[in-house]
């Protein structure tokens, strides 16, 4: 069953997944350009009804964030879509009310209490609860944050930003630069002891990943590199969305390497329950075992 949130242990860290909300759900065809009906049938013991919904073939997708808790550490890995913002033609994100910040408060965490925010990448469902509306401006959520940017991402977007992305960047992200507590990274950036910020180009120029090590157990936090859990599968398979198809089949493949060889979970943005997994290589592809923690 899909709860709000839900906690797991990691060797000596805590993860906490904190929904805003289940959706949107994509067809098939729109969402994966090489889409094939064979491969439905394939996998469709298992695919349906958390992965597929097989009356309208769509890809019901979750909306969560991570955060980690490590040796006092308090990192929230993406932010979502955020309330009260301008996201038309998204009809079902215009102007959110949701109970994100209950949820992440029920789930253990205050505002207050989070000491980083990142962000794998700066799309508008990654970057929305960045900042909430106060008095008519756009302040950070979490005011004892530093948060975490790619800069090849921030510097793209700052150039190159359309439709809703425009507009989260300029309602989500550029606000957290202007307040002084943005950092930008380059290249390979640890977090802290354990925790490795990691470049993984191609769904944008400057998505990044963040690998979770403590004692004998992992984890890496993927964003986007993988949409849908069919893409272990079918790892050749971009999403609509990826911007740089050769580098994100790259990417993808050295995530699901790392995992099958570190035995490390992989914990994606969008994959419903129970929302992560262990990879396992099969030819020259993988397979996925879901771990209900």
């Amino acid at each position: 069953m899909n709860t709000p949130f839900s906690h797991r242990n990691i060797g000596g860290a805590r993860v906490t997944r904190v929904e805003e909300m289940a959706g949107p759900a994509f067809r098939l065809t729109t969402l994966f350009p090489d889409w094939d009906d064979a491969v439905f049938e394939a996998h469709k013991d298992w695919l349906v009804p958390v992965y597929v919904n097989a009356e309208k073939m769509t890809a019901p997708l979750s909306m969560h964030s991570w955060v980690v808790q490590l040796d006092g550490l308090t990192v929230l890995i993406d932010t979502c879509v955020g309330n009260d913002k301008d996201r038309l033609p998204a009809e079902r994100w215009h102007h959110n009310q949701g109970p994100y910040l209950q949820r992440l408060a029920d789930a253990g965490f205050r505002p207050e209490d989070i000491d980083m925010v990142m962000c794998t990448h700066l799309h508008v469902d990654h970057v929305g609860w960045n900042t909430r509306l106060l008095d008519g401006r756009w302040v950070p959520t979490f005011p004892n944050a530093k948060y975490i940017f790619s800069r090849t991402d921030y510097e793209y977007y700052q150039a190159n930003a359309q439709d809703m992305d425009r507009l989260s960047f300029a309602d989500s992200v550029l606000p957290i630069v202007e307040h002084g507590v943005a950092e930008m990274t380059d290249g390979a950036h640890a977090l802290a002891d354990g925790l490795l910020l990691e470049p993984a180009p191609g769904h944008t120029p400057g998505h990044v990943t963040l690998k979770l090590e403590s004692g004998p157990e992992a984890a890496i936090f993927t964003g986007d590199i993988l949409h849908h859990p069919l893409q272990a599968y079918y790892p050749e398979w971009n999403s609509r969305f990826c911007l740089l198809a050769d580098e994100a089949r790259l990417s993808r493949r050295r995530v699901l390497d790392y995992c099958a060889d570190r035995g490390a979970l992989l914990m994606p943005a969008h994959f419903g329950a129970p929302h992560c997994c262990h990879v396992d290589r099969v030819g020259e592809a993988y397979a996925l075992r879901w771990h209900h923690g």
